[in-house]
């Protein structure tokens, strides 16, 4: 059906230009419904508030938007523009001119920022739990190997003793922070915008922004009506930088474990359901869903980059262009979400060969441990590595003892015990405020 825009006026633009600025935004739209109906049942709400609806105006509205929250097959077409004209076409045919009403003192621009910052709200606490499962497996994993041996890389040779419970609270440790980040993230991101329509305030109509703001959960109003169009990529880029960090915590997990399953190494087996096979070698098991993972930072960052770049350079107030941020938050968290959620699946059911790492505990891991054992016998360091690197000989007498009696201080190796409880204490501080929003949907991955 050709619909005309709500702005259309005589001599409107072609039809492909609609085409053009339009762009992928039925589809985005269609994902941002459900929190476009309920920022408009709160916008009807202070509506009524302000004078503009009456008290059964506001019931025709409330039950026609909870008619169409109970739809699962609304999707946003090119010819509705946006989900915005679509729910308010949906609301006149419903309720006629009272669903005219709705869209009193509000813009699209304010509109479309209410429905995305409470997308965005649901979709880090969807990460925050998934990065949370991914450091509660590592954490797991630490627990049943702290005396399980690894050798320890720099430059990728071979460089020092360590355990499988030092490598995964490195990276659990490291989750932790980015929780710390994505929750940071979250509160930046819950701020209201309604009322400042299209970023100049509404005249005559005394709105009630703080009752809106309530009422959708969000965390504070911004007071000023031109802060919103200004902080527009400016919030969503708080979002995706949090995922940029997780991802690249991510990525180089995801790169050891590809390399430790490889045929040279040898150190992990990965569960053969995340492994696809070869289109011409029979024998062949890949670790795709990993080196998928592992790339997914790139594409992540990409979205970064939109949201840095788009808004710079443009003067105050809106512009077009602003349009491609909402794209790129989405694509980012929502891949960010693909990318956590195939890190928690394959975790537990990697499995370290014993009989393979122990193959490479080679005499020259202890080199360091035996100069320092000189120090302690009051050998200035710099003599003691010149008289360690001049008697390889010395280190093998190193190489059985118990990594208890050879490190002193905590979370190195054999010391891993209280470090591991002391992050599932962190672990669980940092979390205990995520996700506890009444989600409206989890999302679905690009």
């Amino acid at each position: 059906m050709n619909r005309k825009p709500i702005w259309f006026k005589e001599g409107a633009a072609a039809d492909w230009v609609t085409r053009f600025t339009v762009g992928d935004d039925p589809y985005w739209d269609t994902i941002l419904l459900p929190y476009d109906l309920r920022a408009s049942r709160a916008h009807a709400r202070g509506l009524l508030a302000a004078g503009v609806l009456s008290d059964k105006e506001f019931r025709l509205l409330d039950e026609a938007i909870t008619e169409l929250e109970g739809l699962d097959n609304l999707v946003v077409e090119v010819s509705d523009e946006d989900c915005h004209s679509l729910i308010e076409r949906l609301l006149t045919e419903r309720v006629g001119d009272v669903g005219r009403r709705i869209h009193t003192g509000r813009s699209r621009n304010d509109q479309v920022l209410a429905a995305l910052r409470l997308w965005m709200m649901d979709a880090l606490d969807v990460l925050m739990r998934g990065l949370a499962g991914v450091a509660t497996a590592l954490l797991d994993m630490a627990d049943d190997g702290h005396d399980r041996f690894l050798p320890g890389y720099t430059h990728m040779q071979r460089a020092m003793p360590s355990t499988v419970a030092v490598w995964a609270h490195g990276y659990a440790e490291n989750l932790i922070a980015d929780l710390r980040a994505m929750t940071h993230a979250k509160r930046q991101v819950s701020a209201s915008p309604l009322g400042s329509a299209a970023g100049y305030g509404v005249p005559f109509l005394d709105m009630a922004r703080q009752q809106v703001s309530d009422e959708l959960g969000f965390d504070r109003l911004q007071m000023s009506v031109a802060a919103v169009q200004l902080s527009r990529g400016k919030l969503e880029l708080h979002a995706v930088h949090a995922m940029v960090q997780a991802a690249m915590t991510l990525n180089r997990l995801a790169s050891d474990l590809v390399l430790y399953a490889s045929a040279e190494f040898g150190f992990v087996t990965l569960p053969r359901e995340y492994t696809t096979g070869s289109s011409i070698m029979p024998q062949k098991r890949n670790p795709d869903v990993l080196e998928l993972a592992r790339a997914a930072l790139h594409r992540i960052t990409a979205e970064m980059q939109v949201l840095i770049s788009v808004p710079s350079n443009l003067s105050s107030g809106y512009h077009r262009d602003l349009q491609l941020t909402k794209e790129a938050v989405m694509r980012a968290l929502l891949r960010g979400q693909d990318l956590v959620a195939a890190m928690q699946a394959i975790l537990p059911g990697v499995q370290f060969m014993d009989e393979r790492i122990q193959a490479a505990r080679s005499a020259d891991l202890y080199a360091t441990a035996r100069a320092l054992d000189l120090v302690q016998q009051g050998v200035p360091f710099r003599t003691a590595y010149q008289q360690t690197a001049e008697a390889p000989d010395a280190w093998e007498a190193y190489r059985t003892a118990p990594a208890s009696e050879t490190y002193m201080h905590e979370g190195a190796p054999g010391r891993t015990r209280t470090a591991g409880a002391a992050l599932r204490t962190e672990l669980e501080h940092v979390t205990s405020g995520a996700g506890s929003r009444a989600t409206s949907g989890t999302g679905t991955g690009v």
